[in-house]
């Protein structure tokens, strides 16, 4: 095989980003319990997505009826796809419902979003050495790439913010599951730093799909998007295809001269499995992560306003600085994708319906005259202490706070809620929620029995490390489609 030029040496950030990946060692039980919860949480989200037209209609083969032998198998699907569709179909099924893990710090994403590119990158390596009779990947080796993936996206996502010029933080997905999926496919250091040059350089995408007034589906699908577009650069750094060692530091030129308008590409502290001990799950509410405790405190006020809400007068809300900027959205809108990124829309679902499900995002109850009535009474501010301890690496805090006042001169108590089910101060409160989100799913898809034998492979660990990832992925496939 034909690899990649060493003349010139790599910048810094790439050396030691291929270093983590190829001879990394993951040490951490904490990281492995929880990249076994976020495997267990990414499907979960996958199948519950089957039942939305709008994204089933994006996955599959690229030409209708088209089938790969020793192909991607799409969960929940008959599926059998190449490599890179395998990498969008699974990633969109992943993301569609806003539902799966969040990291937050300057800049914000979903880290389960990589998990697309390893699952097929896996599937399809290991059914190849299968049929060659080598060694095939576990699941053991998926969690340690998860884990590894997990924190290159989240540890960038730290100092370096895309959001506020104007990009999208699935270029970071782009990244990271470039360079894991270049090492499952050969293990070379050379590849890698080929995929993550590569990945660096080949444009971030604008974030005008997640902002009024373009608000769309295609943030969905962008996380998507970016894992199929590593797992090609991926595939052309493994065929050969040289990198370029100062993708991030060329002037002019370089990511950080076009991108980040000179600033610097920093890892803010050493790569291990910090973000995946600190990943925050979606275990209650499907929406936007910054505002989870804002829906947490509006429902614990939903009994004291349900039977008055003609007499409110207004309606106190604080957040953080980042809410500020990309949920505090008033309306109006035109789709689910504007309201399940309106910090105003899904506070008044939970004060109006004592609940937050996808439904109420979609008609008829987006049509339910009282939201833009409650949202009209809505004061949203900014509480600095919420934004420092936002950012503060010993807090990761959430926090939203609500206070209702009523005509009569009379308001609730402020209630105030950090922490959001599914951060890492709550994570045994969240484990029964997220074995009941996988076991809803799995119900709604598979035959009773099969069902019920998946959920007990995920949640035998032991077991379930030892299990191939090409078997799992058989045994995930349906193969008369979704019922």
């Amino acid at each position: 095989m034909s690899h990649i030029h060493t003349q010139a040496t790599y910048d810094a950030v790439l050396e030691e980003l291929a270093e983590y990946i190829v001879s990394g060692v993951i040490d951490s039980q904490e990281a492995y319990n929880t990249a076994h919860l976020a495997l267990m949480d990414s499907l979960a989200c996958a199948l519950l997505a089957l039942e939305k037209p709008e994204c089933t209609k994006l996955i599959g083969p690229v030409v209708p009826e088209a089938y790969l032998p020793y192909g991607v198998r799409v969960p929940g699907t008959p599926h059998v796809v190449d490599p890179v569709q395998g990498a969008f179909s699974i990633t969109a099924l992943i993301r569609w419902l806003d539902y799966n893990d969040t990291w937050l710090a300057k800049e914000w994403g979903h880290p389960s979003d990589n998990l697309g590119a390893l699952l097929a990158v896996m599937d399809y390596i290991s059914q190849r050495r299968r049929l060659q009779g080598e060694p095939v990947y576990r699941i053991a080796d998926l969690l340690t790439a998860m884990i590894k993936a997990y924190e290159i996206q989240g540890i960038l996502a730290l100092e370096v913010s895309l959001n506020r010029r104007g990009f999208d933080h699935v270029h970071f997905v782009k990244v990271a599951s470039a360079g894991l999926a270049a090492y499952l496919l050969d293990g070379q250091k050379e590849t890698v730093l080929s995929a993550l040059s590569h990945a660096f350089i080949d444009g971030a995408a604008l974030r005008t799909y997640r902002h009024f007034p373009n608000t769309g589906p295609r943030k969905s699908w962008a996380a998507a998007d970016a894992t199929s577009r590593a797992v090609r650069l991926a595939l052309f750094a493994a065929a050969g295809e040289p990198g370029y060692p100062s993708a991030l530091t060329a002037p002019t030129w370089g990511f950080e001269a076009v991108v980040l308008g000179g600033a610097k590409v920093q890892l803010a502290r050493p790569l291990g499995s910090y973000v995946m001990e600190n990943i925050l799950f979606k275990v209650a509410y499907p929406a936007e992560f910054h505002g989870q405790t804002a829906v947490e405190a509006a429902l614990r006020l939903h009994p004291q306003v349900r039977h008055r809400l003609d007499d409110i007068s207004r309606i106190v809300l604080e957040t953080q600085e980042s809410a500020m900027r990309i949920i505090n959205k008033p309306g109006p809108f035109r789709n689910p994708a504007d309201r399940d990124h309106s910090l105003q829309y899904m506070t008044a679902v939970a004060l109006l319906y004592g609940e937050l499900e996808y439904a109420h995002y979609e008609e008829p109850i987006a049509s339910d005259q009282r939201i833009p009535a409650l949202i009209a009474r809505m004061e949203v501010c900014e509480n600095p202490d919420f934004s420092r301890d936002y950012l503060d690496p010993a807090k990761r805090s959430i926090a939203n706070a609500i206070q209702i006042f009523f005509t009569d001169g009379g308001a609730t108590e402020r209630v105030l809620v950090e922490y959001p089910l599914g951060h890492r101060r709550r994570r045994a409160e969240a484990l029964p929620l997220l074995q009941a989100k996988f076991q809803a799913a799995l119900q709604r898809v598979y035959p009773a029995k099969k069902a019920e034998s998946l959920y007990r492979l995920m949640t035998d660990f032991p077991a379930l490390l030892e299990m191939e990832v090409d078997k799992f992925m058989g045994l995930l496939a349906h193969p008369s489609g979704v019922r």
